[in-house]
């Protein structure tokens, strides 16, 4: 009789949803349309990468600057939901820091014009994206879904390739 019920707890167990299943559940059910869904590819990394970008040029001592303290706080919050998904989260942080980083030196007097149209402009196409899906977007229910819209993405990526997330 005790295996059975172990067996039902494990079995019950395995059909659990994780934390990021589920929001990436809620997530997924406003972005079911295919040009929403184009639209979210593109402008969900330019809104990630122009953010780190604004962040990059406030200056902190000994920190650096407050995209890598930002960038660290995001990086425990995606630790916390996939040990997996973490590592391709820390990547792409890492990578949007490099091309701050050579958009800053290499373009300094407009870094900031750079960094603030990428944003804006990304932030229109996704609400026009939203418009198109006929749905609102899911951070006006939860600021967190702001940080799912990219692990979203990520673990579509993940699926492509066959990793687990």
């Amino acid at each position: 009789m005790e295996a059975f019920i172990i067996a039902l707890f494990l079995k019950r167990l395995k059909k659990l949803k994780t934390k990021l299943e589920l929001l990436l559940e809620e997530y997924g059910e406003s972005h079911t349309n295919p040009t929403n869904n184009f639209i979210h590819w593109m402008c969900v990394p330019l809104i990630f990468w122009s953010l780190s970008g604004i962040l990059f040029l406030v200056s902190l001592p000994l920190l650096g600057n407050l995209a890598n303290v930002t960038l660290l706080i995001i990086s425990v919050y995606y630790f916390n939901l996939s040990k997996t998904l973490w590592i391709g989260m820390l990547f792409f942080g890492m990578a949007c820091l490099a091309i701050d980083f050579y958009v800053h030196f290499h373009w300094y007097d407009h870094a900031i014009k750079i960094f603030f149209l990428t944003f804006l402009l990304a932030w229109v196409g996704q609400f026009i994206g939203h418009k198109i899906e006929g749905k609102k977007p899911s951070f006006l229910k939860d600021l967190q879904f702001l940080l799912i819209g990219p692990a979203w993405l990520m673990v579509k990526l993940y699926k492509k390739m066959g990793l687990p997330y």
